[in-house]
């Protein structure tokens, strides 16, 4: 039977129509947020011994990551004459206030002062949008896990914030490639500019950076 131009258009038109109703609301949603997620990779940068030391997540350029199942996630500490103790968050991304999980329980962790370096940590398999920021703890004394939990959070020491996806692209692929060759050196160093370069951070290297870094695994 032949079909009329009108008619092939109107059933072109009705197939495209049930290809979007088809498509899972989930799988737009992150779309969007990839798009329009205000990350910010890189923390510090301000004035002030403790608060300008660079820190910076292992992610790509939107600060917007899926881990995968390797649940891997790494981040970046600068050169500093006085380290000071690292505090990471992870949050429901539609959550606000403490940072707690469906089971209300403190996601919180701090790390212990160390001097400039990569730290990789495993992370629980992330099933949900979940917002990790980092910062320093540049209160006075630095005691690690004094306050709320967030008072790293200040206007003095903004601290690197990023999204982390359930579903993987291919910008996470990479990211997780090149954190898989840095687990393989684990407890060695790697040439700070090689890792700038892989991860496109080569303008946040200055002079007083270690030419190589240690990788401590956490």
């Amino acid at each position: 039977m032949l079909t009329s131009r009108g008619g092939r258009t109107r059933v072109l038109g009705s197939l495209a129509l049930l290809a979007l109703a088809c498509t899972p609301l989930a799988a737009w949603a992150q779309t969007d947020l990839r798009n329009s997620f205000p990350g910010r990779r890189l923390g510090g940068g301000t004035r002030g011994e403790c608060s300008a030391r660079l820190l910076a997540h292992l992610v790509p350029v939107t600060s917007v990551f899926a881990p995968g199942t390797a649940a891997t996630i790494a981040l970046l500490e600068g050169p500093t004459a006085l380290p000071r103790p690292l505090q990471l968050s992870f949050r429901p991304l539609s959550s606000a206030g403490t940072a707690v999980d469906s089971q209300g329980r403190d996601t919180t962790r701090d790390l212990p002062a160390s001097p400039a370096g990569v730290v990789l940590l495993t992370i629980p398999v992330v099933k949900a949008a979940t917002v990790w920021e980092s910062g320093y703890r540049c209160e006075s004394g630095g005691a690690a896990g004094a306050g709320d939990g967030l008072d790293f959070v200040q206007s003095a020491s903004p601290p690197a914030v990023s999204l982390l996806l359930p579903d993987t692209q291919a910008d996470d692929k990479i990211v997780a490639g090149g954190l898989k060759a840095l687990r393989a050196q684990c407890g060695k160093t790697v040439a700070a500019a090689s890792l700038a370069k892989s991860f496109g951070i080569e303008d946040a290297l200055t002079p007083e950076w270690p030419q190589q870094l240690p990788v401590r695994c956490l």
